[in-house]
């Protein structure tokens, strides 16, 4: 133990027992190389109490001491005495002042003239910028920074709130928190999946889906599509292959060439994805073709007819790319932002870079579900910081007409 020590008061409260926070934090204060006294305990005995404890972090140097705070804070650690956060303004576009501080996905407050202020549009790997006019606080990426922004930097006057496990009967975005398998009961997981989903149609809240090509090259396309057009689907996220696939298997029967329904290639099929894409290009947009009668069935269809947005967002790789595909990564990333942050489920389907880029911006708090042939698609979301994305391991053809057939015939 060294002579000198640089200590801060630190204070925890909710369901620290049951959700592992407590643990959490006095692991992550012991791994960094610092210490810990623990000045008051105290424990929810009922249900629905909640526990508190207070706790004297120690450091050698004040660098380390700020450290642990930085990170004691994202497990929901609260600084006594807290000041109000520092500012510093951003001194060109698309930089920022040192000690900037990286947002979390969680709920986020500030201590901004001696009170809490929510942080808007919150999601990981972003910024807090503030208008002290109106006082709001508002999460936004680099790219989106201006010269004169005030930034949040260091970690005074800083609240994060991480969700908590719930106590009582675990539910299937509680029970499925262990490391992706196929080897998970796949059955009893959409039982509950559309359970969830049923709720939550139920009350009127809002579904996303961000799908991948696969779900028409594996024949499941026409089911997404009735999806779509029975109000189960708010909202679509997609690249330009879902749609031209889609486009392709409605124009021509075929998905990269191959019958839909026979899985036999067709006689020079290998261009039809470009034919689709140069009538869509000739109608002038998706919607066009829908109008024109040029386009009469399929997922882009639905989601046109039953007005339910969609945001195709490009990559290097597009063919044509569909007149509708966002080409600017960073607008097409606004664009999504428009709609994160009101839904209540997101559920993305074989398309690892499309998944990961939506679980950056979601809140914690939005139930997400990823499902891939691909492990490490899965596992990606978790590493990245989506924590509470369920991953199932299977292929999209065997999940969508299971979770399909449930929610039309379960309870």
């Amino acid at each position: 133990m060294v002579n000198k020590m640089y200590k801060r008061e630190v204070k925890l409260s909710g369901h620290i027992i049951d959700s592992l926070i407590l643990p959490k934090a006095l692991d992550l204060i012991m791994d960094m190389g610092g210490d810990f006294k623990i000045l008051e305990f105290n424990v929810g005995k009922l249900k629905g109490d909640v526990s508190h404890a207070r706790i004297l972090v120690e450091a050698s140097n004040e660098t380390l001491l700020g450290e642990i705070l930085d990170e004691l804070s994202e497990v929901g650690a609260i600084v006594v005495e807290l000041e109000d956060v520092r500012l510093l303004m951003s001194e060109m576009d698309k930089t920022l002042p040192d000690d900037f501080y990286s947002t979390t996905h969680h709920p986020t407050q500030i201590r901004f003239n001696g009170e809490w202020v929510v942080v808007e549009n919150i999601e990981m790997d972003c910024m807090i910028v503030v208008d002290p006019e109106s006082g709001r606080a508002i999460c936004e990426p680099i790219g989106r920074i201006k010269k004169g922004d005030l930034i949040v930097v260091g970690r005074e006057g800083i609240q994060v709130l991480p969700p908590e496990r719930p106590r009582g009967k675990k539910g299937v975005f509680e029970f499925m928190s262990s490391d992706a398998s196929s080897e998970k009961p796949i059955k009893s997981i959409i039982k509950k999946i559309s359970s969830e989903i049923k709720e939550i149609k139920k009350r009127g809240g809002k579904i996303a889906v961000v799908s991948g090509p696969a779900v028409v090259h594996t024949g499941s396309g026409s089911l997404l599509a009735s999806m779509v057009k029975e109000g189960i689907i708010d909202i679509m996220f997609a690249g330009n292959a879902l749609a031209t696939h889609d486009i392709e298997s409605a124009l021509y029967g075929t998905s990269l060439g191959m019958c839909i329904k026979t899985g036999e290639a067709v006689t020079r099929g290998h261009r039809h994805h470009i034919y689709a894409i140069n009538e869509i290009n000739k109608a002038g947009s998706i919607k066009d073709a829908v109008d024109k009668g040029i386009l009469n069935k399929g997922i882009m269809y639905e989601c046109v007819k039953n007005n339910v947005p969609f945001v195709l967002a490009g990559s290097i790789r597009d063919d044509g790319p569909l007149p509708d595909v966002i080409t600017d990564v960073l607008d097409a990333q606004d664009e999504m932002r428009k709609y994160v942050q009101d839904v209540d489920m997101v559920i993305m389907i074989s398309t690892m870079l499309h998944s990961i880029a939506t679980g950056n911006m979601l809140p914690s708090h939005v139930k997400s579900i990823c499902i891939d042939i691909n492990p490490a698609t899965v596992t990606k979301l978790s590493d990245r910081g989506s924590a509470q994305v369920v991953g199932i391991v299977t292929d999209v053809g065997t999940f969508l007409p299971m979770l399909y057939h449930e929610l039309k015939t379960g309870n």
